[in-house]
C-alpha cells in the first residue's frame, strides 16, 4: 500500500474497515476528537487574552460539532442506530498533530491565518485517510461510504481555505501607497496548469509502480483542467518558476477566489468543479512519497 505513505498521514492506517457500522463509529470518533481539540484551544486562547484566536477555534469547534451530528444522522438513516464507539478497533490520524497544538498554544507569532492554515492541513490529512480506506476496502458498501467521507473532507478543506484567505487579506491589508507601481506580467490558470503538467511529467520519470500511475493520472487530469481553465484567474508569471506544490496550491486559491467572486452561474459551476479537483490534486501531491 505505498502510494499514500504520506506527509499528511504519519503512518499508514492499521487496516481496512470491515463494515459500514465500523466506518460510522470511526468517523464519529474522529469528528468528536476534533471538536474537543478545538474547544480546548478556544479556552486556552481566551485564557491568554487572545480573543481573535479564541473566536477562530470556537468557529472550528462549532463546525466539527455539525460534522458529528451529520455522521450520527447518517448512521441512524442507514443502520437505524447511533455510531457505536466500541466498534473503533484502531487509532485514526489525530485531529490535530501534537506539535501543531503545542505551537498554537505557545507561539507568540500565532495568528488567525496561521491557525486556519493548520486547520486546512488537518482536513487534508482526513481526506488522505478516507481516500486510503476507500482505495483498499474489500467491501463495496464501505468503499462507497469512505469515498463519500473523502468528498465531505474536500468540502471542509474548501471552506477553511476561504476562511484562511480572508484572514490573510485582513492581516496583510496594504494601502495603495505601499503597493508596487511597477506592472507585473500576469498569466491565466491555463498557462499555470500547463506548467504543472510539465512538472508532473518530470516527476513521473523518477517514480515507479503505484506512485507513477497516480502521478500520470494527475497529469492527465491537469491537461483537461487546463482546457477548462482558459481565461480564468490571474497569477504573477513568476509562479511558473515555482515547484509543483506551490503551483498546485496557487491554483486551488485561484479557483476558490474566482468562484467566490463569480456572478455567472456557468462560470461559478466551472470554477467550483475546478476547485474541487485542484484540492484533491493538492492533497494527493502532498501525500505522494517522492524520492
Amino acid at each position: 500500500m505505498p502510494f499514500l505513505r504520506t506527509s499528511l498521514l504519519s503512518a499508514e492506517p492499521a487496516g481496512v474497515l470491515e463494515s459500514i457500522d465500523e466506518l460510522f463509529a470511526l468517523a464519529h470518533a474522529m469528528e468528536q476528537e476534533a471538536t474537543k481539540k478545538y474547544d480546548s484551544l478556544a479556552q486556552e486562547m481566551r485564557g491568554q487574552g487572545k480573543d481573535d484566536l479564541a473566536e477562530v477555534f470556537t468557529r472550528l469547534a462549532a463546525a466539527e460539532r455539525e460534522h458529528v451530528d451529520s455522521v450520527t444522522q447518517w448512521s441512524q438513516s442507514r443502520r437505524g442506530k447511533r455510531p457505536d464507539p466500541a466498534m473503533v478497533r484502531w487509532e485514526a490520524p489525530e485531529a490535530l498533530a501534537p506539535e501543531a497544538a503545542a505551537e498554537m498554544k505557545t507561539s507568540r507569532l500565532m495568528t488567525p491565518y496561521r491557525a486556519l492554515a493548520m486547520a486546512v492541513r488537518n482536513e487534508e490529512r482526513a481526506f488522505a485517510f478516507w481516500s486510503y480506506l476507500a482505495a483498499y476496502s474489500h467491501d463495496p458498501e464501505v468503499k462507497k461510504a469512505s469515498e463519500a467521507m473523502a468528498r465531505e473532507e474536500l468540502g471542509h478543506v474548501a471552506t477553511l481555505r476561504k476562511e484562511r484567505r480572508r484572514a490573510y487579506h485582513h492581516e496583510h491589508d496594504r494601502s495603495g501607497a505601499e503597493a508596487s507601481s511597477a506592472p507585473v506580467r500576469q498569466i491565466d490558470a491555463r498557462e499555470l496548469e500547463l506548467r504543472l503538467v510539465a512538472q508532473l511529467a518530470e516527476m513521473e520519470q523518477t517514480l515507479s509502480g503505484p506512485e507513477a500511475i497516480r502521478i500520470r493520472d494527475i497529469r492527465q487530469q491537469a491537461v483537461g483542467m487546463a482546457d477548462a481553465a482558459t481565461g480564468l484567474g490571474s497569477f504573477p508569471a513568476s509562479m511558473e518558476h515555482k515547484g509543483p506544490l506551490e503551483i498546485a496550491e496557487a491554483l486551488v486559491d485561484g479557483y476558490l477566489e474566482g468562484a467566490e467572486r463569480s456572478n455567472d452561474a456557468a462560470d461559478l459551476e466551472r470554477l467550483q468543479q475546478l476547485a474541487e479537483r485542484a484540492i484533491s490534486r493538492l492533497a494527493w501531491l502532498r501525500s505522494l512519497t517522492v524520492n
